[in-house]
């Protein structure tokens, strides 16, 4: 992080920040806080879904949810947001990980739920779509889910091979496709010409 503007506001002020503005059992309504922007936070979530604080991993599973809580994104930049502070971190892929899934009904009534971990739980479908975006060089996939407000979740492998398992070959934009159906919606996975 070097070059960054590193501030004064610590993991800890943030965490009593937002515990004493959640209301509720719902999240935290960050889409209505606009604090003034306080600079960058020594705060990184790793592509495992490991949350660091001063390069240490943050062991306190309810001290990670609550950070979980008061993230968001704007212009491709991750926040953590209370009323009164707006720090910058660092996100090394999507701030969430889908760790399981379960599958309702079949075919175009199939539902997929996704519970990532820090306990959100979100049904694909059109308001929380599935991606999959592909590694140029090795062709890997890197599978997503929406969680909320421009958030994602990157769907573990052991769950992506399972949705494998119950995807389908779909007609969708003129070609073939294999995908996945969720809420009344499908989303391609790879063209169904490259199937192996």
């Amino acid at each position: 992080m070097s070059g960054q503007n590193l501030v004064k506001p610590s993991a800890e002020s943030l965490a009593a920040s937002a515990r004493a503005a959640k209301k509720g059992k719902g999240p935290p309504p960050v889409h209505l806080w606009n604090p003034p922007f306080c600079g960058d936070l020594d705060m990184r979530i790793a592509r495992d879904g490991t949350w660091f604080y001063l390069g240490t991993p943050i062991g306190r599973t309810g001290l990670v949810r609550l950070f979980s809580s008061i993230l968001k994104k704007e212009d491709g930049r991750y926040f953590l947001v209370t009323p009164v502070e707006k720090v910058g971190i660092t996100v090394d892929d999507a701030p969430f990980v889908a760790v399981d899934f379960e599958a309702s009904g079949e075919g175009r009534d199939q539902v997929l739920t996704f519970t990532t971990h820090v306990d959100d739980v979100v049904a694909a479908g059109p308001e929380h779509p599935i991606r999959v975006v592909r590694d140029p060089e090795t062709g890997e996939p890197s599978p997503y889910v929406h969680v909320r407000a421009e958030l994602e979740a990157l769907i573990d492998r052991k769950s992506f091979y399972r949705l494998v398992d119950i995807g389908s070959v779909e007609p969708h934009e003129g070609a073939d496709w294999f995908g996945l159906w969720s809420g009344g919606a499908f989303f391609p996975v790879i063209p169904a010409a490259e199937l192996p």
